[in-house]
């Protein structure tokens, strides 16, 4: 994923101890047959966010009702196929 300026190690490290279980979890879920998948919200509007939103483009920070709400729609979206997958707020797919 994107890495281009270093730093940020515990949330980089975290965000792929999160991923490595995502992939893990839907395997075994995939027997019962439950879909788990990883999801990227997109820019939203945080005090996390806050710092780097000059560099978004302001049609891409969104609020985070906006968010939730596209990450409510992915979810009625899925399909047993859809496990272990990482999707995007609009619901692409994105590579591990």
């Amino acid at each position: 994923s994107d890495n281009r300026l270093g730093g940020w190690y515990s949330y980089r490290i975290s965000k792929a101890a999160q991923n490595q279980l995502t992939k893990t979890m839907s395997v075994e879920l995939k027997r019962r047959g439950v879909v788990c998948v990883a999801l990227h919200p997109g820019t939203v509007n945080t005090e996390l966010s806050e710092p780097f939103q000059a560099r978004v483009d302001p049609a891409k920070l969104q609020p985070v009702e906006r968010a939730a709400s596209n990450l409510l729609d992915v979810l009625d979206a899925l399909c047993p196929d859809d496990t272990g997958s990482f999707l995007a707020y609009d619901g692409t797919s994105i590579e591990w």
